[in-house]
């Protein structure tokens, strides 16, 4: 069953050195994102599963020891998910973003395993998905990477949409509540159209929790580049 998730946010910027020199503007999320995990390791689970979007390559389960990198960003910088034999499927980026905030975290001694889920998985095969996590060991914990809308701003990549805040608003107070069922409200079409990457991971999120009677926190909401960016640990 789930005993905890962190929900944080994935862009290759939250890495310090693909920031370089604008790391300091993404400094809180990554506390956030710490105190998130913290709670994780603290719910010492028997497994931690690592959900995130993903483009088509990236789809589908990602062992331990899995690889990242980032150096499509410029960077040469290497992860790996864990410990295991990894796989021939580079992670994707959301994953490899994930990689690095646990090798720089405390972590409990747990098997780890990714999962890339596609941004078109609708909304039942999502909580499906999330039921058969949760079912997978006695204590499953989530760490469920993901942004928000990318139309927050004129400057966003998806430009400004005035749905989005709205968009984003109803993401927080489903995340800061742990509510599963709102979570699985947000409508996918809309998200898509908003840009919003993280809608698939939160709604497998929602049918891992269902029934786990989890309380959550909403530890950061920003959207310093006109994308919503959330950190929330559920427990």
């Amino acid at each position: 069953m789930l005993v905890a998730a962190a929900v944080c946010p994935c862009p290759p910027l939250l890495v310090p050195a693909v920031a370089a020199g604008a790391a300091s503007e993404l400094a809180e999320a990554r506390t956030a994102c710490s105190d998130a995990l913290g709670v994780l390791a603290a719910s010492r689970p028997d497994r931690l599963v690592v959900v995130g979007p993903a483009a088509e390559e990236g789809w589908g389960v990602h062992p331990a020891g899995a690889g990242g990198s980032f150096a499509a960003f410029g960077v040469d910088l290497a992860v790996r998910l864990g410990d295991g034999p990894g796989g021939d499927r580079p992670l994707p980026a959301s994953l490899a973003v994930a990689a690095w905030l646990l090798e720089h975290t405390d972590w409990a001694d747990a098997p780890i395993e990714g999962l890339g889920v596609g941004e078109p998985l609708e909304t039942a095969r999502c909580a499906a998905t999330g039921r058969d996590l949760a079912a997978s060991a006695d204590r499953v914990a989530l760490l469920v990477m993901g942004d928000g809308s990318a139309c927050r701003t004129v400057k966003a990549p998806g430009y400004l949409d005035e749905r989005a805040e709205d968009f984003d608003a109803a993401v927080a107070r489903a995340l800061g509540a742990a509510d599963p069922a709102a979570l699985l409200a947000l409508d996918a079409d809309l998200a898509h159209e908003l840009k919003a990457a993280g809608r698939a991971p939160w709604q497998v999120l929602a049918g891992a929790a269902e029934g786990a009677d989890l309380a959550g926190r909403l530890l950061y909401e920003d959207a310093p580049y006109g994308v919503g960016y959330f950190v929330a640990a559920w427990s």
